[in-house]
């Protein structure tokens, strides 16, 4: 799969003045629509691999968040969490979503979490059947930040963008998988030619923000996901050296409804190291 072909499956959508890459599967034959918020620094790439089967049984819409693959790259914008929750709830209702299945790993946890607020509040029409979340380092506290996300996040962080370069960004995603033979050079590749995409260095470090957002925004995130009463799948890769298992267990005490479903001898980005397992436990009932 090239950064072609996967451009070509897609196309852009104009959201509040942005344009957004989107990829909408629209299978008449499924009644359930699944909405995926995809991870950090990468984009829906990540689900290459399963998006066929997936499809098999929803309607699968996913995107690439402003900054991120092949949607906008403004040095202008905010880039908080809480606009890419504005910004995909402003796309689903675009494409006229009422009731869907929100998927969320890595990043896109916080959007979700964003996005549950407002569930929760009752300010959103959107119907939220099930939730399935994915490690992602909801309990900022408890995660093992990469060292380059440290420095990115930082006051030098705009200097450290400007360093960063393949073969940094290929260390750093080679060693959150648990068996490394699993990560291939030319999808790595293909990565990072869409973090490129128009200028997406300049951006980085701005994205990369979204950590130290997670500290200020921590009592309404967790807080959302203690009231929550959507159904909730936690499936977690339990080797992930950055989103530790501790976190999922303690997700697992504070949901109300979930059920928390292990993939073992995995990193990181479960769906591309163990695409099979991953799809499977997301797709039972």
């Amino acid at each position: 799969m090239t950064v072609q072909d996967w451009r070509n499956k897609g196309s852009f959508v104009k959201v509040n003045q942005h344009s957004v890459f989107v990829i909408d599967t629209k299978k008449k034959s499924t009644k359930e629509t699944l909405v995926i918020l995809h991870g950090y620094p990468t984009s829906t790439f990540d689900y290459y691999k399963v998006l066929a089967e997936l499809s098999n049984q929803y309607r699968v819409v996913l995107h690439d968040h402003i900054g991120f693959g092949f949607s906008d790259k403004s040095i202008d914008y905010s880039y908080t969490l809480i606009d890419q929750a504005t910004i995909a709830l402003q796309l689903w209702k675009q494409l006229g979503l009422k009731k869907v299945t929100l998927l969320a790993h890595d990043y896109g946890t916080s959007v979700a979490t964003e996005i549950l607020a407002r569930h929760n509040n009752k300010e959103i029409d959107l119907q939220i059947h099930k939730l399935i979340l994915c490690n992602g380092s909801m309990h900022i506290e408890l995660s093992q930040l990469r060292m380059i996300q440290k420095l990115l996040k930082g006051r030098f962080g705009r200097h450290v963008a400007k360093l960063t370069n393949y073969f940094i960004f290929s260390k750093n995603l080679r060693n959150v998988y648990f068996d490394k033979t699993k990560v291939k050079t030319e999808e790595l590749q293909q990565m990072w030619q869409q973090i490129e995409y128009n200028n997406g260095k300049k951006v980085i470090h701005l994205v990369s923000d979204y950590i130290n957002q997670r500290y200020t925004y921590w009592d309404r995130w967790i807080g959302a996901l203690k009231e929550t009463q959507i159904p909730t799948k936690i499936i977690w890769a339990k080797e992930d050296p950055v989103a530790v298992k501790a976190i999922a267990e303690l997700l697992a005490t504070e949901i109300k409804n979930n059920e928390l479903l292990w993939i073992e001898k995995c990193g990181h980005f479960p769906m591309l190291e163990k695409p099979k397992e991953w799809t499977e436990l997301v797709l039972k009932d």
